[in-house]
């Protein structure tokens, strides 16, 4: 099968490293069948993709690991966010459905209608959500089981400008947002992320996003799963928005590349 076709993809690493580069939202594809289901026109489309992507965070990920002593595991998601959001709660815990950005969205990032008010979620849970989140708990569990431990850094990216879906944008954006879980982030990986960054740019924690991906298995019973989210402000490595990569993605791949080093 050909990475065009694939929902998602496992990209092996070293045996003996525990880093998983998770990239969940680089993906702009949207296969035929879920298109049908989204109410915007091809330009708007296009525009809603720019604002929503993670644009460059796929190569980004590939350019660290290439630098790394010791080569991380990569998952990478090969379909937009907007098929599904393999990151969020895919039931009333979201928070995020306030704004009908749930596991399944149904407004867009500017509170225009994606998809019909009444759409089913299950479907496209059943068909992209479930196999993903499955095949990211393998992965980790494959890690588990080869070191002993599972170090998941969420590869993101976000707008320099807040926008209007953001429950949380009033705060800070530092050039990296670090986000932390209150279980699965110790303070040794957050230190060492600020260690890794800090030649580069300036970091922040957890505004204007909070907390760090783990699959649902391992979340909150499992402390040899450590996990923290870097969201990148894109105003350093692209035009804005959906626009080409800069110098700058290259000292931000090294700059992972080292907290990648330091933590394997």
């Amino acid at each position: 099968m050909s990475r065009a076709a694939v929902p998602f993809e496992l990209l092996p690493g070293a045996d003996d490293s525990p880093v998983i580069l998770h990239v969940p939202h680089s993906a702009r594809r949207i296969r035929p069948a879920v298109r049908a289901g989204i109410l915007l026109d091809d330009t708007a489309l296009v525009r809603e993709l720019d604002h929503i992507t993670d644009a460059h965070t796929a190569e980004l990920a590939a350019l660290a690991g290439d630098a790394c002593a010791a080569t991380p595991w990569r998952f990478v998601n090969r379909l937009s966010r907007l098929v599904v959001d393999p990151e969020r709660f895919p039931d009333e815990r979201e928070e995020m459905l306030a704004v009908g950005m749930g596991a399944v969205y149904t407004r867009t990032t500017h509170h225009r209608p994606l998809r019909a008010a009444r759409t089913d979620p299950e479907p496209l849970l059943s068909d992209y959500f479930h196999p993903y989140a499955r095949a990211m708990t393998a992965a980790v569990a494959d890690r588990l089981a080869a070191t002993g431990r599972a170090v998941i850094l969420d590869v993101h990216s976000y707008p320099t400008a807040r926008l209007p879906y953001e429950l949380h944008g009033e705060g800070p954006r530092p050039p990296i947002c670090l986000g932390t879980d209150s279980f699965h982030t110790p303070p040794e990986l957050l230190a060492l992320a600020r260690g890794a960054f800090a030649e580069c740019t300036e970091t922040g924690v957890d505004s204007p996003f909070a907390g760090a991906y783990v699959p649902l298995e391992f979340y909150g019973t499992r402390p040899e799963v450590s996990a923290l989210m870097l969201e990148i402000r894109r105003d350093t490595y692209m035009a804005e928005p959906g626009g080409a990569p800069g110098a700058g993605l290259t000292r931000l791949a090294s700059a992972l590349a080292a907290l990648v080093d330091a933590v394997s």
